[in-house]
């Protein structure tokens, strides 16, 4: 809940105009961060499509603090401001898809439906 990460086949650009595979490094930080540990949710809601939403944590440690902060995914702002202040910090220190340019995950799934 209140987060947005790339889609597994999205990709960023770096400051030098390469492209990188964003969304998969997206997922490879959010496992490498659980490991083996237990993930811990707690469902907030549903979504307008009645998916679960849910806020999950490792250890105590907020994984949507943690996937915001260090700039795997966006404070999806249309719907919490929970993760806001981790967004700016992690685009501050050019973290994670910070370091170059990328297009919002919501806009890049828009972009892609409209192609179909």
């Amino acid at each position: 809940e209140g987060i947005d990460a790339p889609e597994a086949a999205q990709s960023c650009l770096t400051a030098q105009g390469t492209s990188w595979p964003c969304g998969r490094r997206a997922a490879f930080a959010l496992a490498d961060r659980i490991a083996q540990t237990p993930v811990s949710c707690e469902q907030t809601g549903q979504d307008r499509y009645r998916r679960i939403l849910a806020r999950c944590s490792v250890g105590g440690e907020d994984l949507g603090a943690f996937m915001v902060g260090q700039g795997w995914a966006l404070a999806y702002r249309r719907y919490s401001e929970r993760y806001i202040a981790h967004e700016e910090s992690a685009a501050r220190a050019k973290r994670g898809k910070w370091v170059g340019s990328f297009e919002a995950p919501w806009d890049w799934r828009r972009t892609r439906q409209r192609a179909r």
